[in-house]
């Protein structure tokens, strides 16, 4: 009787598996092989427009073209991107689309940025997306970004990344004189947004000690120097403060990658991984790349823009078929979607915050989130039963690792995505990613097999038939 117990439970009770336990040794060594490669993206792509450079420079190296037959890709602005494999069915008959996000919070210039205080320069500026201010204090941090000059040249900087480089810094306050200032208050008020100013510089140019902002004439004179731009051209310029440094294993076993921007560049680098070797699949596949997600995807590069429908418009046409509104609509309502987007691990030492039966494990691979939102499911995909079991369907034939979780307790918040706003459109969607810890700080982590095993579920939607 305990034994017939036993396998009524195997076959009754959802129990997720650590994916480690079910690898082969070429797996393991598969793993191994992305989990370097996407160390290597992490760390080269931390902006938008880089990560777009970097995609842009893999697809080429595969033989993809802006204005390729079967192999192609479509560029927005360089923030937003379409890389698109040709499917033996005309794409009137609906796309395999994995959408994912290419920016992450950060630290924006204002305007006029560059101030000087007390003979040092400081850079000011404005946080975007969702962050815990005090993560970006007290540590080395880096400048990357584009300046667009009023003769229409564009300057690229990276400046913290390169070992010769100096870094920069957000300054804290010394805990001797900061129990009034910081410690009596809130953690999300003891550092405010105007405070997170970077040092940039604190050597007077010049002898004449009389003369005022000698070191913020100090600082322009070595950009105008380097870059050939002068204090204005910062209006025109869009720069971003990450963090310094390469992405790295964590733990002893190096069993986890902790780097900056994982949201979402994990899923973003899973996607491209899975669609650079496919080849000849029975829809056209799509991996879409956007910007803006962090800041609810408005812009003309966000989730919200038209980017989507005038792909849609152009693959039609490419195929000789009519662009009509009714056209374009039906392969809306015929396209089946991912919202390639993570998700929080449980912390084993907050767990207040989550439903340890409903969130996701680390190590247990790709997450199948049926809806987002927050309190009430407000503002969520939720994905229809059906869509769902499809994907398990496919997930189970291919052997991919997955767990199905949510985020958090149902009052704690909660979270929404590009979701939401394709499948307005009619698409069929839902979210799929690796759950992280630390998501949205300087330094996210993801378990190494829950990276391989989204791409493996990537690769296994692209290549899905009915």
């Amino acid at each position: 009787m305990a034994e017939e117990l036993k396998e009524l439970r195997k076959k009754l009770f959802y129990r997720s598996n650590h994916v480690w336990d079910h690898l082969q040794a070429d797996e393991k060594e598969a793993l191994e092989t992305i989990s370097k490669d996407y160390r290597n993206f992490l760390s080269k792509a931390k902006t938008e427009r880089e990560c777009i450079e970097t995609i842009t420079s893999l697809l080429e190296k595969r033989g993809f073209k802006p204005e390729g037959q079967t192999r192609l890709y479509q560029s927005l602005h360089g923030k937003s991107l379409a890389a698109i494999v040709a499917g033996r069915k005309p794409p009137y008959y609906g796309l395999r689309l994995i959408a994912t996000h290419i920016d992450s919070p950060r630290l924006d210039l204002k305007l006029h940025p560059l101030v000087e205080e007390f003979e040092m320069a400081f850079l000011k500026t404005h946080y975007y997306g969702g962050i815990k201010k005090y993560h970006w204090v007290a540590i080395p941090l880096a400048l990357h970004g584009v300046v667009v000059k009023s003769d229409g040249r564009t300057v690229k900087m990276v400046i913290g990344e390169d070992p010769n480089d100096p870094v920069f810094t957000i300054c804290d306050l010394l805990p001797h004189l900061a129990r009034r200032v910081q410690g009596d208050k809130k953690l999300f008020e003891a550092i405010p947004g105007e405070k997170l100013n970077v040092l940039f510089g604190g050597l007077p140019l010049g002898d004449d000690p009389e003369e005022k902002n000698r070191v913020k004439l100090g600082v322009l004179k070595l950009l105008y120097d380097r870059y050939g731009i002068r204090e204005e051209d910062f209006i025109s310029a869009e720069i971003e403060i990450v963090p310094a440094g390469a992405a790295r294993e964590v733990g002893l076993d190096r069993a986890f990658i902790g780097g900056y921007g994982q949201d979402d560049r994990i899923c973003a680098f899973a996607a491209l991984a899975a669609i650079l070797n496919l080849e000849a699949p029975e829809y056209t596949c799509v991996a879409l790349f956007l910007d803006k997600e962090e800041i609810g995807s408005d812009g003309n590069t966000g989730a919200k823009s038209r980017f989507l429908e005038k792909l849609y418009y152009d693959l039609l046409k490419r195929c000789g078929i009519s662009a009509s509104a009714d056209n374009v609509l039906e392969m809306f309502f015929r396209t089946k979607a991912i919202s390639g987007d993570v998700t929080a691990g449980i912390d084993p030492f907050y767990v207040e915050v989550h439903e340890t039966q409903n969130d996701a494990r680390l190590g247990h691979g790709v997450v199948i989130t049926k809806y987002t939102g927050h309190r009430g499911k407000y503002e969520a995909n939720d994905a229809h039963a059906e869509y769902v079991g499809w994907i398990r369907k496919i997930f189970d034939q291919a052997g991919v690792i997955w767990q199905a979780a949510s985020c958090g307790k149902v009052d704690e918040g909660g979270g929404g995505t590009v979701a939401k706003y394709l499948a307005f459109r009619g698409l069929d969607i839902i979210d799929l990613g690796p759950p992280l810890l630390g998501m949205h700080s300087p330094f996210e982590i993801c378990h190494k097999t829950d990276l391989y095993m989204t791409y493996r579920g990537y690769k296994c939607f692209f290549e899905a038939g009915e």
